[in-house]
C-alpha cells in the first residue's frame, strides 16, 4: 500500500519545534500498516527536519543556540544577502541538518525511541507555513 499527502505546518517562530503530533494529525492510514516506512520531505530551503529529544524543551533551545553560533548572521563573506541577514545562514543550516526523514512503521505506529520526536527546524525569523510531502509505504 502507498499513501502520499502534502501536509502544511502552521508558521513557527525561529527555533526547533516538536511537530510529531501536528504531522500525525494530518495523516490517515498509518494505523493500517503492519510493517512499513514513512518518508518526509520538506519543500523548503531555509528550514529542516530532524529527530531528537521529545521531552525536555531545553534541548531545542540548545540546538538553536548551537546553530546560531556555528552559522552566524551578517558574515562579510556572504554574497546571498538580499532577503535579510537570516537568509543565507538559514540555507546553510538547512543543508547541514537536511530536509528529509525516513521513519519505520511497526503495527500502525511510528517506531521511534521513547524520547524521540520529529522537529521542524525553522531557521528564518519569518518562515511562514511549511509544506512536507509525506509518503508511506508498507503492508
Amino acid at each position: 500500500m502507498w499513501i502520499q499527502k502534502e501536509i502544511i505546518l502552521k508558521p513557527k517562530e525561529r527555533g526547533f519545534h516538536l511537530v510529531t503530533s501536528e504531522v500525525l494529525s494530518q495523516i490517515k492510514g498509518i494505523s493500517s500498516i503492519k510493517v512499513g516506512l514513512m518518508s518526509m520531505f520538506l519543500k523548503h530551503t531555509s528550514a529542516s527536519l530532524t529527530i531528537n529529544e521529545n521531552a525536555d524543551p531545553t534541548v531545542r533551545q540548545d540546538f538553536e543556540n548551537y546553530f546560531n553560533r556555528v552559522v552566524p548572521e551578517d558574515e562579510s563573506y556572504y554574497i546571498h544577502t538580499d532577503e535579510g541577514s537570516d537568509d543565507m545562514p538559514a540555507h546553510l543550516k538547512s543543508s547541514i541538518l537536511g530536509t528529509n526523514l525516513t521513519i519505520p512503521i511497526t503495527n500502525g505506529l511510528l517506531n521511534m525511541g521513547m524520547w524521540q520526536g520529529i522537529y521542524l527546524c525553522e531557521h528564518r525569523n519569518q518562515g511562514g507555513n511549511r509544506t512536507i510531502v509525506v509518503t508511506i509505504f508498507g503492508e
